[in-house]
């Protein structure tokens, strides 16, 4: 994996997330993104960093969706 390769993977998860519209757990992100566990896992590492996006627990499945800002 190059370093480069972070960010711009970052990007392809964050638009997927935002596209979708909703939030999406790990194995599904894998499905609709194509990148394999690694590099998924680093480019919600930086997203994450960013507070980009946030982390759910619901009935036992964990969660990821973009970082939306409510200012009403």
């Amino acid at each position: 994996m190059k370093k480069d390769n972070i960010g711009t993977n970052a990007g392809l998860v964050w638009r997927t997330l935002f596209y979708k519209g909703t939030k999406a757990t790990f194995n599904e992100l894998i499905e609709d993104t194509g990148l394999n566990a690694i590099d998924l896992s680093s480019a919600i590492g930086w997203l994450a960093r960013e507070d980009k996006v946030e982390f759910f627990l619901e009935n036992g499945e964990e969660f990821i969706d973009v970082y939306r800002d409510s200012y009403f």
